[in-house]
């Protein structure tokens, strides 16, 4: 596809668009080339997902290993699970010519009967969720095509704290058991909710405790991303002000998604020649935040109306803390008792997230929204 605006929003476009993380790449590709799992925590929308893609596309990784990246968000069970699961390692196996995933097929035996062929001959994962009838049997055959493929294997997991939230039990355990034992692969285990990801391997009680070399992410450095911009916009024939671009920056506190998501609209705003200054960075948030307003409405509509209270007094916070305390409540006219329902619902929709004492929105733009709409 070609890539008319330099600062893509969705997926991983290659090198000549990704901006910096030459430290963060190294390391992870040491950590993954020298047999080690790895634990990659990060804020929403940080970039964990493009520094994995950018990894996996190194010379010495992609022409080495069979590299797999699965997105389990939007999982709820094991089900769902090995469903994604299976799904991302089929489209790998696809890729590496008949013989690869002939062998494939031969070991998922619970599901070969339900793969179809397209026109030639090459197979496609055409099941649906109810396909997966015994979801144990079908992760053991995965895991077993891993152990076997005629390459070394390495495998992201993305939103990894998904699993403790599924109903099934022993799901830690049981992946624990199965990845210990591994020899042809290394996993990456990616998430952004640092609490539960936090608990999940750094507790003595949980089965992944001490299984992982950690690496974390934080914003690019705002000299090295001004740098990136200013080039891709002067490659266009275009300019971006320093003053411009720190106010992106600032604003969204150097989360890659959110400053990207900027600089993509004042690019696409912009004919050659022009300048983007702070007045075009403005005119571009007042349009996506109208852009989004719908989405957002409902969002807030499916709230209770003291989760929205809360939810709006920890937007008006910015960074909130010791929200139980006097100073808290008396400010937003809340109780205690409200406000600790509250928080458990909203962390439990994902709504705000809770870091080293500090509630902040998930959503910046949600964030940004509510304040326009509520000042």
């Amino acid at each position: 596809m070609i890539q008319n605006n330099p600062f893509p929003t969705q997926g991983y476009a290659g090198t000549a668009y990704f901006c910096d993380r030459v430290e963060e790449t190294e390391m992870l590709t040491r950590y993954l080339t020298n047999g080690n799992h790895v634990l990659l925590l990060s804020p929403r929308r940080i970039g964990k997902t493009g520094l994995i893609e950018h990894c996996f596309n190194q010379p010495s990784i992609k022409d080495e290993y069979i590299t797999i990246v699965v997105d389990i968000y939007s999982t709820k069970n094991l089900q769902d699970f090995v469903f994604v699961f299976g799904s991302k390692v089929m489209q790998a196996v696809k890729t590496m010519g008949r013989k690869v995933w002939e062998q494939f097929l031969a070991v998922l035996l619970s599901l070969k009967s339900n793969i179809s062929f397209d026109i030639n001959g090459v197979p496609e994962w055409s099941l649906g969720l109810g396909d997966i009838k015994n979801p144990s049997v079908t992760l053991d055959e995965i895991f077993q095509f891993l152990e076997e493929a005629p390459k070394p294997c390495l495998v992201a997991i993305d939103e990894f704290q998904q699993i403790a939230k599924y109903p099934e039990t022993n799901v830690e355990a049981v992946l624990r058991t199965y990845i210990q034992k591994m020899h042809n692969a290394r996993f990456v285990f990616a998430g952004s909710q640092r609490h539960l990801m936090g608990e999940m391997f750094m507790s003595p009680a949980r089965p992944f405790y001490m299984s992982t070399s950690p690496l974390s992410l934080k914003p690019i450095n705002v000299d090295k991303y001004y740098d990136f911009a200013e080039h891709h916009f002067k490659a266009g024939g275009k300019h971006i002000t320093r003053e411009a671009f720190d106010k992106i920056y600032n604003k969204f506190e150097g989360t890659t998604w959110y400053v990207q998501f900027i600089l993509n609209m004042t690019y696409g705003i912009l004919a050659k020649g022009m300048q983007c200054d702070e007045g075009v960075v403005d005119a571009a948030i007042r349009q996506t935040l109208q852009t989004f307003s719908p989405v957002f409405e409902n969002m807030l509509y499916q709230l209770p109306f003291k989760q929205k209270e809360v939810l709006i007094a920890i937007a008006r916070e910015g960074e909130a803390e010791n929200v139980t305390a006097k100073a808290f409540l008396r400010k937003y006219t809340l109780t205690a008792s409200t406000v600790q329902a509250a928080v458990k619902g909203l962390l439990e929709k994902d709504f705000i997230t809770h870091h080293l004492g500090i509630y902040q929105l998930s959503d910046k733009f949600f964030a940004l929204w509510l304040l326009r709409e509520n000042a």
